[in-house]
């Protein structure tokens, strides 16, 4: 299981790119990208993780994230059926003076409060997932059409929360690229064992305090707050497995149970046997 950073290029013919139900489910994917996202899921509860924040949606999902958030896949652990639509471009996709343009005035205003990550409910949701769905079976020219009107009716929407409460400014130089690729490469390989700041510094050669200020910069979370969290969504897997708690505790990389139930329900919201006991049962 390989964590990297996206990349990503237009399909042929199209000045955007589109993804239909990626099979995802099983990898846990903290990612970003230069690229603005749509995406859309439904028929699926999961882990709302964009920037810093962290928040579960139910049922479906709509979100507009801005260029450089590390996000997580939104069907990360998601074990039932159901539909995703992911559309990813570059802010100039329709030539640089695009968002200068009169007429796109509100659209404007929408992709400067995508740097902050914007969900989407109520009847938004449900209209502009529809769209979306629809998308890829529409010609190259109704496609960019029904892209621009759905970004218009996001754009004029009251039904939206910002994300974080910022905007996320992230300038990655390839040097920092290929740290972060070899730190989640040693965290996909290493998580059930413990691991510590001086082993991270030492392994993209850094001080640790450099070490720390680094990572906090790539993704808005400490080191700590991150590996916690990749090792609770391993939990989560082992736990839909059936595993009991407190062998998706050891086995996920935890040196106790009482620590694990509590950061546990910190990133999720609720207890191990809450959420095992939730989704075993449906």
């Amino acid at each position: 299981m390989k964590v990297k950073l996206e990349e990503i290029n237009p399909d042929a013919n199209s000045s955007f790119h589109i993804l239909l139900t990626p099979h995802l489910s099983d990898v846990f994917l903290w990612h970003y990208h230069p690229e603005y996202e749509i995406v859309y899921i439904t028929g699926a509860s999961g882990n709302r993780h964009v920037g810093d924040h962290i928040s579960r949606y139910e049922d479906s999902d709509l979100v507009f994230i801005g260029p450089n958030i590390p996000h997580l896949n939104f069907d990360y652990g998601v074990k039932t059926d159901h539909r995703k639509v992911v559309v990813q471009m570059k802010e100039d996709f329709l030539g640089e003076q695009f968002l200068k343009i009169p007429e796109f005035s509100d659209i404007a205003r929408l992709f400067k409060l995508a740097r902050n990550g914007v969900s989407f409910y109520g009847e938004t949701k449900r209209i502009v997932g529809e769209q979306l769905e629809k998308l890829a079976n529409l010609s190259h020219f109704e496609r960019l059409m029904s892209l621009i009107s759905l970004f218009q009716r996001l754009a004029t929407s009251n039904e939206m929360t910002l994300l974080n409460e910022k905007p996320v400014e992230n300038q990655y130089n390839l040097k920092e690229q290929q740290r972060l690729r070899r730190v989640h490469q040693f965290i996909d390989e290493n998580f059930q064992r413990k691991i510590d700041i001086e082993e991270m510094a030492a392994l993209v050669n850094l001080t640790e305090a450099a070490f720390c200020r680094y990572f906090k910069k790539m993704t808005r979370l400490t080191f700590t707050q991150f590996l916690n969290q990749y090792r609770v969504n391993q939990a989560q897997k082992l736990l839909l497995l059936d595993h009991t708690v407190t062998e998706a505790c050891f086995a996920s990389g935890f040196e106790s149970v009482s620590y694990f139930n509590k950061t546990f329900k910190k990133v999720t919201g609720e207890n191990p046997m809450r959420f095992k006991k939730r989704h075993i049962t449906h």
